[in-house]
């Protein structure tokens, strides 16, 4: 007897991003209303980050609320029947709820329905995590059209008396619709993990001991000078790698995007990459704050809303965070 042979979906060869929509909070939170808790200055915050205000969103206002902003807006500039879109991929660490996924609720809320929707818990690396699946549920037949969003409210992990995280973090969605291409427009991803380094950053207890009465509600923390030094030295050399997985050099990029994590880390790894003058940065980080897995669509949008002349451009996205994790890729500017 003949065994039998399974078949296999085959897609388009190549993917790209079609457009980016973009959300933030709805309050725009400077240093002096930080500064007392965690016993500081502006002038502190600003050396030690670049970050002048942050966005963060009202107690009303939920992440997937955010998401949906960003979603509708990616898709109509788009023009993609959301009907079309078979899957949708959220990158995010604050889901209000365990279970069910934001992904689920925003596929939605967006008329997507009913695609195959998921969230991603990679931190800071998520939306580039999310943007390689999409890339290859895409290429392989899977999903026709995906929406990858980043959103987060970090507000409800922040203790506002830390001094190592709590006043770099705000919230905000980015949110991308990506689809087939005549050209390659995400280049292969390089990406991984270091597990020994889980503590770097971390929330500060667990849910199941808060529950217990043994904590107060967990909040997000890191070792500063441990993610610098990580984020600066090993990030560049993983930069490098998604430069050569794409067969490009520095030179050829329109621009540089990496996660908004600090002002003084996105200095020093353009120096590490030796991009050229030509090579415009993206330094949201300035009055958005971290936004973890919601930085670089958000950064994204806001470059080519100042630098429309960078759209059909080649840009090099970099994630990196809690884990710790991170991923690049190269990527055509919609």
């Amino acid at each position: 007897m003949t065994k039998p042979t399974l078949q296999q979906s085959h897609g388009p060869q190549y993917t790209r991003i079609l457009s980016v929509g973009a959300a933030r909070g709805d309050l725009s939170v400077p240093n002096a209303e930080l500064i007392g808790p965690i016993d500081s200055s502006d002038e502190w915050i600003q050396q030690r980050t670049g970050i002048i205000s942050r966005s963060r969103a009202s107690q009303d206002i939920e992440a997937v609320d955010l998401a949906t902003d960003a979603a509708h807006e990616a898709i109509e500039k788009s023009g993609i029947d959301p009907k079309l879109i078979d899957a949708v991929i959220v990158a995010t660490i604050s889901n209000g709820r365990q279970t069910p996924s934001m992904a689920a609720v925003l596929a939605d809320r967006v008329g997507a329905n009913p695609a195959a929707a998921y969230d991603v818990n990679a931190a800071c690396a998520g939306y580039t995590y999310a943007i390689a699946q999409a890339d290859a549920l895409i290429r392989t037949g899977v999903a026709h059209y995906a929406l990858v969003v980043g959103a987060e409210k970090l507000s409800d992990l922040v203790d506002p008396t830390d001094r190592s995280i709590s006043f770099l973090l705000g919230d905000g969605a980015g949110a991308v619709v990506i689809g087939p291409s005549d050209y390659p427009g995400i280049s292969s991803t390089v990406w991984g993990s270091d597990g020994s380094k889980a503590d770097a950053i971390t929330m500060n207890s667990t849910l199941q001991e808060y529950r217990r009465g043994e904590t107060e509600w967990p909040t997000l923390r890191q070792e500063g000078q441990t993610v610098f030094r990580w984020a600066v030295w090993d990030m560049a050399k993983v930069a490098k790698k998604a430069l050569e997985a794409a067969g490009i050099t520095s030179d050829q990029l329109s621009a540089f995007i990496p996660h908004q994590a600090n002002m003084r880390i996105i200095d020093e790894f353009a120096k590490q990459l030796g991009l050229p003058d030509s090579v415009v940065i993206a330094r949201d980080v300035a009055t958005t704050g971290n936004t973890s897995s919601a930085s670089i669509p958000l950064a994204t949008h806001q470059l080519l809303q100042e630098h429309p002349e960078l759209s059909g451009g080649l840009a090099l996205q970099i994630g990196f965070g809690a884990g710790l994790v991170f991923g690049a890729q190269v990527v055509v500017l919609p």
